[in-house]
């Protein structure tokens, strides 16, 4: 999936809205979802596709859904969702820069994880823009590594032309492993300290 979503990403892989950003957005999702019950699996889906189609780093309408569009062209191939958790992966997707809050718990969980990131691009996330308790419980911690890691990533500069090979260790006592590979000619740690990437693909 993300060799498929790297092939024709446009924008820098450490950009604002790039993989690191997509890491993020995964751990906060999985901790919301581990108190409110959303689907990991769709959770796991809309931190890959949510941003995959930017053209730019500012506003780009239409974003959400050409992710969305672009998780649809992987049906039966790399997506393998049902109907009814496709439409939620779907609608997370398309709407997710609305700014909307009332929604089935997987599509706000979704949304909270997107916008407990805010940090990266100097907005700490509003309580009453959050969909979830626990999202709001998380909001010191997500803001402050947001910050934090995105300026060492801003330090590192740009990897271009990367494509990202993506590890899942089931045996982390936090389901989680920070390592997440730029693979450009070689391999090399692009996203140590901050990813938390839970993909078992």
């Amino acid at each position: 999936i993300m060799r498929a979503i790297m092939d024709s990403y446009a924008l820098p892989v450490r950009g604002y809205h790039g993989v690191v950003h997509w890491a993020r957005v995964l751990e906060n999702g999985l901790r919301v979802a581990e108190v409110n019950g959303a689907d990991v699996d769709v959770v796991t889906m809309f931190a890959l596709f949510h941003d995959s189609r930017r053209v730019n780093e500012h506003r780009d309408n239409g974003h959400g859904l050409r992710g969305a569009e672009l998780a649809r062209s992987l049906r039966g191939t790399l997506v393998h969702l049902d109907d009814d958790r496709f439409e939620k992966l779907f609608e997370a997707c398309r709407l997710h820069t609305d700014g909307l809050t009332d929604a089935d718990p997987t599509v706000q969980a979704c949304w909270d994880a997107d916008r407990l990131d805010l940090g990266r691009v100097g907005v700490t996330p509003a309580p009453s823009r959050l969909c979830t308790d626990a999202a709001r419980d998380l909001i010191t911690w997500a803001d402050e590594r947001a910050v934090r890691d995105h300026e060492r990533e801003a330090l590192r500069g740009v990897v271009a032309d990367g494509a990202v090979r993506v590890y899942y260790s089931p045996h982390n006592a936090d389901r989680f492993i920070s390592a997440v590979d730029v693979i450009e000619g070689e391999t090399i740690d692009a996203m140590r300290n901050a990813a938390r990437f839970r993909f078992g693909f």
